[in-house]
C-alpha cells in the first residue's frame, strides 16, 4: 500500500474550555484530492489552520512523508511543502499581482528567484485566469480576483501538498465551472490537495474521497458517495427529522 504523504495523528486543538478538533485522525495519499467536509463551525478550518502551522495542536500529531511537521512554524512547514489558501483572502496589499506571487516562488517549497520566479508567476496569473494584469495592485482588484492571486501564490510553491480553503465561495455560475475546471486540471497533474468546501457539485465531481467533520469530530470517511449518505452526515446537515 502506498505510503501517505500527510497523516493527521488524533489531532486536539482546545480553544480554553472548547474542543475545536477532537481527535482526529486520517490520511492523504499521493496524487489524491481529499474533500475535508462539514457544517459551518465543524472545525475544518481550524484543522487546515493545524497542518499548515498557523496554529499548534494541543495534542495528536501531522506527519508529512512520514516527518512530524506539527509544531514548527508556519514558515517551516511551507518550505517542507505545504501551501494554502485562506477562507479569507489573505493577499499582499502593497504589492502588485505579479510580486504576490513572486512571494509564493521564493518562500514556498520549491524557491525561485529574480527571473525565474518573475517568469513563473506570470505563467501562473495567465493559468488562473489574470493574463495581462501582473503589474495591478491587488488591492485594487475585486475580491474573486485576489482569490485567483492567492491560488497562483500557494502554486508558485510547487507544494508536495494543496489546501484549499473555500476557493470556490463566491464564485458567480460561470466562474464556478471555470475553478472546478483548474482544480480538476490540478488533480490531473498529481497533486496532493486538501479541499475545504461547502459546493457539493464540486466535492462530488472532484474528489477522490470526503472525510467528513461536526462538532469537531470526524464523522465519516470514505468514497464520496458513502460519505455523504452516512447516517451520521445526513443528521449533521439536517438534523434528526431528515436522518
Amino acid at each position: 500500500m502506498t505510503a501517505a504523504t500527510l497523516s493527521v495523528i488524533a489531532a486536539r486543538r482546545l480553544f480554553g474550555g472548547l474542543v475545536a478538533v477532537n481527535d482526529v485522525s486520517f490520511d492523504v495519499r499521493p496524487g489524491e484530492l481529499l474533500g475535508l467536509i462539514g457544517p459551518n463551525g465543524s472545525g475544518k478550518t481550524t484543522m487546515l489552520n493545524l497542518i499548515s502551522g498557523a496554529l499548534k495542536p494541543t495534542a495528536g500529531e501531522i506527519r508529512l512523508d512520514g516527518v512530524r511537521i506539527s509544531g514548527l512554524p508556519a514558515h517551516q512547514i511551507a518550505r517542507r511543502g505545504v501551501a494554502r489558501t485562506f477562507q479569507l483572502v489573505r493577499v499582499l496589499p502593497s504589492l502588485d499581482a505579479e510580486e504576490n506571487v513572486m512571494a509564493g516562488a521564493v518562500f514556498g517549497h520549491m524557491r525561485a528567484w529574480g527571473k525565474e520566479a518573475r517568469h513563473l508567476a506570470n505563467a501562473l496569473l495567465d493559468r488562473v485566469g489574470l493574463g495581462g494584469r501582473a503589474h495591478q495592485p491587488v488591492a485594487a482588484m475585486t475580491y474573486i480576483d485576489q482569490k485567483r492571486v492567492e491560488l497562483a501564490r500557494a502554486l508558485a510553491a510547487n507544494p508536495r501538498v494543496l489546501l484549499l480553503d473555500e476557493w470556490l465561495a463566491g464564485l458567480n455560475p460561470s466562474e464556478l465551472k471555470i475553478g472546478i475546471a483548474l482544480i480538476e486540471e490540478l488533480r490531473g497533474e498529481g497533486r496532493t490537495i486538501i479541499m475545504v468546501e461547502h459546493v457539493m457539485d464540486a466535492i462530488r465531481s472532484l474528489c477522490d474521497r470526503c472525510v467528513v467533520m461536526s462538532s469537531g469530530i470526524k464523522i465519516a470517511e470514505g468514497g464520496v458517495a458513502e460519505a455523504l449518505s452516512h447516517p451520521e452526515v445526513v443528521r449533521a446537515y439536517l438534523g434528526d427529522g431528515d436522518a
